[in-house]
């Protein structure tokens, strides 16, 4: 078995991705921590590399509406609609008779379990075909432009019918702030970020941040990387609890060790841990995660980790309900963002990690391969 650098040095030099930091950790602190290849022309990465860290930002989202739930300010089972009262407005994709989509009334009301678990019937455009054609028919702005009327597109389904990845934990976020009454950015930095030593984690860069921010790449024709560009709005009208973060390896490996402290980080106790527990469990209702096909392939390959596995979705998460031998465990929680910035943690083996680059597509056959061998090295260990 090679070494954990081994992997991830071969992987760089071999252009399977353009550059890499990885660390990984258990609840007492760090275990790994590696960087190889230029995460800018010139620049090489390391633990301070800042990244886009899109969908990573989901699981942050998540917590910040744990922590009112814990309060007792929010309630899982609390439709969107009576928090959010233009959520009762969305309708649902009933059919196209051409180009134009045929609406009808949701069936179900979304809750805010709905929300966390994308269930709510809210995909993104990048793995929906029923959206794509639904936003290239009346203009409809990419879910990512940063204002809250691009949220305000039709179900796909009804809610708490199936498992479609997209825009719950924006909608979530909202209702965060509805509730709580500060912005969440205020809300993310004040509750989460300062009692978790998450310093690098933002919303928006400042110019010592923008000096480390890392280069982004996509795949080209040749094998090798060409420069690309993809980023979160900048000062937008609603931060996106889906996508708006930026962050370090460091900083959302404290993220993770939290979990695997049951709610506590170097003597910090942010959540109980009976909401830890409760937080981590399946809250599918006997739903499964189902394949992600791309629509769009140059943003993303299809996407079905451990396909052999049966997975869930926790409050926040997903979560794997099987061993995978040589890997993760039964519990483990997982996500990634789009720019292939992965985590997980596995509670069982008090084993958290991060592998993070910047790269299009997601979950390319090449970085998914590193992927796998960089999780296996570092189990072997």
């Amino acid at each position: 078995m090679r070494s954990v650098d081994e992997v991830l040095a071969a992987a760089v030099e071999r252009q399977d991705v353009p550059f890499v930091v990885a660390m990984a950790g258990d609840a007492a602190g760090t275990t790994y921590s590696g960087s190889f290849g230029e995460a800018a022309p010139g620049r090489a990465a390391g633990e301070d590399t800042v990244f886009r860290i899109f969908s990573m930002t989901k699981a942050i989202g998540s917590l910040a509406a744990m922590l009112l739930i814990e309060r007792g300010k929010l309630d899982a089972e609390t439709p969107v609609e009576e928090i959010l009262p233009a959520f009762g407005r969305l309708q649902v994709i009933d059919r196209f008779e051409g180009d134009e989509p045929v609406m009808r009334p949701p069936r179900t009301r979304a809750t805010i379990r709905h929300l966390a678990t994308h269930t709510a019937g809210l995909p993104y455009e990048f793995w929906s075909d029923d959206v794509r054609r639904y936003m290239k028919a009346t203009g409809h702005p990419t879910a990512l432009a940063g204002t809250k009327a691009a949220l305000n597109y039709p179900m796909v389904r009804d809610p708490g019918t199936g498992w479609d990845y997209g825009i719950g934990i924006d909608w979530l976020g909202m209702a965060v702030e509805a509730v709580d009454g500060r912005r969440i950015d205020d809300f993310c930095r004040q509750e989460i970020f300062e009692p978790l030593g998450m310093n690098d984690t933002v919303f928006e860069l400042d110019e010592g941040r923008l000096a480390r921010l890392s280069a982004v790449s996509a795949r080209n024709g040749e094998g090798g990387f060409t420069p690309a560009n993809l980023v979160p709005p900048p000062h937008p009208e609603v931060y996106g609890m889906g996508h708006a973060l930026y962050s370090t390896a460091p900083d959302y490996l404290r993220f993770l060790r939290l979990f695997l402290g049951r709610g506590s980080l170097d003597g910090q106790r942010l959540l109980r841990e009976d909401s830890v527990d409760w937080m981590l469990a399946d809250h599918m209702g006997g739903l499964q995660f189902t394949p992600m096909v791309t629509v769009m392939p140059m943003v993303s390959a299809d996407c079905n980790p451990f396909p052999e596995v049966r997975k869930t979705h926790s409050f926040g998460f997903l979560r794997v309900e099987e061993d995978v031998p040589g890997m993760r465990s039964a519990g483990t929680q997982t996500w990634a963002g789009v720019l292939n910035s992965h985590y997980w943690f596995d509670p069982a083996k008090d084993m958290a990690a991060v592998i993070m680059t910047q790269s299009l597509p997601f979950v390319e056959p090449r970085f998914t391969q590193v992927y796998e061998a960089y999780e296996r090295a570092l189990y072997a260990r």
